[in-house]
């Protein structure tokens, strides 16, 4: 199954909730709304299931059943991610921040433009001088 993010709202409580449709195949489905029960919401336009949750998972998530019957983003690549990070920290571990973060969230970059900058500007300074001026 897929979650796509579709809004989000504040609860009563104050938290952000995300909302998610849901889609895959029918027999997917079919269990979703065994599962979900009496909590078994769809969107009023799309007629698609939807899954709440005060965790952001991405534009578009992967979802799970666990084993005690549970639906859930799977966020492995998340945590894979958090560790990479934490393990080398430093410049790396900011580097590696930026390319994952961009990556998990559907490709967009993050990354600041500082190295574009400087990129541009290294021909400039790296121009050859004529032999007479050396």
């Amino acid at each position: 199954m897929k979650g796509t993010f579709t809004r989000s709202y504040r609860s009563q409580n104050g938290n952000t909730v995300f909302v998610y449709g849901i889609s895959g195949s029918e027999e997917e489905l079919a269990q979703y709304k065994t599962i979900q029960g009496e909590n078994h919401r769809v969107d009023d336009e799309t007629g698609a299931p939807l899954w709440f949750t005060t965790r952001f998972a991405g534009d578009s998530a992967k979802m799970i059943i666990t084993q005690n019957g549970n639906v859930i983003a799977d966020m492995a690549e998340f945590d894979k991610a958090k560790s990479l990070v934490e393990q080398y920290g430093g410049n790396l571990g900011d580097a590696l921040a930026q390319s994952v973060v961009g990556k998990l969230l559907g490709g967009q970059s993050v990354a600041s433009p500082a190295p574009e900058a400087q990129a541009e500007e290294a021909p400039a300074e790296s121009a050859e001088k004529p032999l007479d001026e050396v």
